[in-house]
């Protein structure tokens, strides 16, 4: 089988490098791809929107599957158009994807649906939004673009001055985009955060392990909203009897919500979600592989990937057995001094020879292209360096022994992913 990848991210180098222990595929395109992908695939000058000349090229090069990594073409309705063309396609459909697109959506089908939440309003009106906010009495209070803002498009503001400024920079100033001509207003929740990433055929759920993400660009979650600095799994806070309230409250009830829709999810479904004193509460949907979710989730998968995407599109999904190895994984990304605001790219990165004898360890390449032959930073977040371990200590060891080898100038990193012991 040729298999067909769509994104750019250390997310589908992921999938690219759990694709290729596949036997079943004999062939990886991607596109567009980086320097990290281009090791185990072909890469294809296409950029992730340009839906009818990929499904052209998977037309032509005669594709067995793609798999569709990134959100802004999920959203955009890449899979209606490679079905409507007949090809075999791993994702939501247009409809399905808006689970994301959309936060105004999202939280009004877990209001109809009794999924729970934060309490929430939804405004496309600037002086509407202000006028909600004056009248709040309890704060820090959140405020999210509804539409997709690369991650970046969620501000926690502690007070009504910092509340009135982020609604000015989400619909007034535009700061995220045509994300931000909707904004919805939420309740602050407190407690431990999980991600748990899930398979879904439309009828049938299965979860992958658990996560949890590091947001905040700075230590001590401080700093801007980032597409995340790093990522460990399984989440230690994430229990059995914790697991058994998502089954039955969040995760089965939000496919079967899409499905009363009209909406049926095939493909992943990201489900964050907070801990409160009240119980798990979802925070966001994403129609994905979340980034850098991906990279400590599949290393740890013990099947053959495309079984279980094959089955996510039969709809046969209750007949795979999902197995995940009990090691421990931390994912530490190596990032661009600025990001997530302003970066420099084109330097020079050093070190990497280093991870081809290494095992348990592996560099997923995130923002990385090729100039004179050399491997270069191409955006803000750049390496995910990502480690198994027998424990959590023992693979947070490794990974920052492991992301010492690599040199570039203004590489920067959190100190704190994965410490808990302390």
């Amino acid at each position: 089988m040729k298999i067909l990848i769509v994104g750019s991210g250390g997310r589908e180098h992921a999938i690219a490098w759990k694709c290729a222990q596949s036997p079943k595929v004999d062939k990886i395109y991607c596109a567009p791809g980086n320097a990290g992908i281009a090791q185990i695939a072909e890469l294809v000058p296409l950029k992730a929107d340009q839906y009818e000349e990929l499904a052209d090229f998977a037309k032509d090069h005669g594709i067995g599957l793609t798999i569709i990594g990134m959100d802004d073409p999920l959203v955009g309705g890449i899979v209606d158009v490679f079905e409507e063309r007949g090809l075999r396609v791993f994702g939501p459909r247009k409809n399905a994807a808006i689970l994301e697109g959309s936060k105004a959506f999202s939280k009004e089908l877990m209001d109809k649906y009794d999924i729970p939440t934060a309490s929430y309003e939804t405004f496309t009106d600037l002086a509407a939004a202000k006028h909600y906010l004056e009248g709040l009495e309890k704060f820090p209070v959140v405020l999210k673009a509804s539409g997709l803002a690369l991650g970046k498009g969620v501000l926690i503001c502690e007070d009504l001055a910092s509340a009135l400024d982020g609604a000015e920079t989400i619909m007034g100033e535009k700061a995220f985009g045509a994300a931000g001509d909707e904004m919805v207003v939420e309740e602050f929740l407190t407690g431990r955060e999980v991600s748990v990433l899930t398979f879904v055929d439309g009828t049938h759920i299965k979860e992958m392990s658990s996560a949890q993400d590091y947001k905040r660009a700075g230590d001590d979650d401080t700093g801007l909203n980032t597409g995340g600095m790093g990522n460990i799994s399984p989440n230690p806070f994430y229990t059995s009897s914790v697991q058994q309230f998502c089954r039955e409250k969040i995760f089965q009830p939000t496919v079967d919500a899409m499905k009363a829709e009209g909406r049926e999810f095939k493909g992943v479904i990201f489900f964050g979600l907070m801990l409160t004193e009240d119980g798990p509460k979802v925070l966001e949907y994403n129609c994905r592989f979340g980034d850098p979710e991906a990279q400590v989730v599949l290393p740890r998968l013990e099947n053959d990937i495309i079984d279980v995407m094959n089955a996510c599109i039969d709809g046969t999904l209750d007949q795979i057995d999902l197995k995940f190895s009990p090691r421990t994984c931390v994912c530490l990304v190596l990032a661009s001094d600025g990001y997530p605001a302003a970066y420099e790219k084109g330097k020079v990165i050093h070190g990497l020879e280093a991870f081809r004898k290494m095992r348990d360890c592996f560099c997923f390449h995130a923002g990385t292209a090729m100039k004179d032959e050399k491997i270069v930073t191409n955006g803000g977040r750049v390496l995910g360096i990502t480690v198994l371990g027998d424990d959590l200590r023992q693979a947070r060891q490794k990974a920052y022994e492991a992301a010492g080898l690599v040199r570039f100038s203004g590489k920067y990193y959190r100190h704190d992913i994965a410490k808990f012991e302390e």
